[in-house]
């Protein structure tokens, strides 16, 4: 997949006032500090598309990009949507900030009709940790289709990193039959990149034809 083009269009409060769900949407959630602003830039290949920040917690609303791509280099072009979420696990958001979000966030994966995939991303330098690992149990519960996404895999040792990766894994085989696809990045390398873009692609196919 080549990106051709890709451009903010509109945040939203809450689901409905998302735009039409005419294209195959794909959501970006997190905890705070997880690296997901570098990753959209990253995979759109933008360097500033999604705000990256030094105040965690500060995206408050559903963002949406609007991609433009193609399969070849002078292929057809086709559109989808980039979503941009909220970060979770942000310990200094009040209770009501708190509540609100989960409202937003739960209204937007259960009813948004066009949402094709969610990556959810967790930071490889880190074991598991419960939030995360809560946070996944809930998008099982709603039977919302996701994939994980361990990023900043260039910020330690590739031995760690494959340790963390697999006690994540080895966690969720405790109560988990069939385990969640997953993608192992890093923004400043562009690990990973080629690959999601070929899942998306892949998707964006299917969605056509649905």
């Amino acid at each position: 997949m080549q990106i051709r083009k890709a451009s903010y269009l509109i945040s939203s409060p809450t689901f409905d006032k998302c735009p039409k769900p005419d294209k195959p949407e794909y959501a970006f959630i997190g905890r705070s500090n997880v690296g997901k602003s570098s990753l959209i830039n990253m995979i759109t290949g933008q360097r500033s598309l999604a705000k990256t920040s030094a105040t965690p917690g500060k995206t408050q609303l559903i963002n949406h990009f609007v991609i433009e791509s193609s399969a070849a280099e002078k292929g057809p072009r086709e559109q989808w949507y980039l979503v941009d979420l909220p970060g979770y696990g942000y310990a200094k958001r009040s209770q009501s900030d708190r509540r609100r979000w989960e409202q937003m966030i739960e209204g937007y994966f259960r009813k948004r009709s066009n949402l094709t995939q969610i990556f959810v991303l967790i930071d490889s330098r880190h074991g598991p940790q419960k939030n995360d690992l809560e946070f996944i149990s809930q998008l099982d519960k709603w039977g919302v289709t996701f994939s994980l996404v361990f990023t900043k895999t260039d910020k330690e040792k590739p031995a760690v990193v494959e340790r963390n990766i697999k006690a994540f894994f080895d966690t969720l085989r405790e109560s988990w039959q069939f385990l969640p696809r997953h993608f192992v990045t890093s923004a400043e390398k562009k690990i990973g990149r080629e690959e999601m873009l070929e899942f998306i692609e892949h998707c964006n196919q299917e969605f056509q034809s649905s």
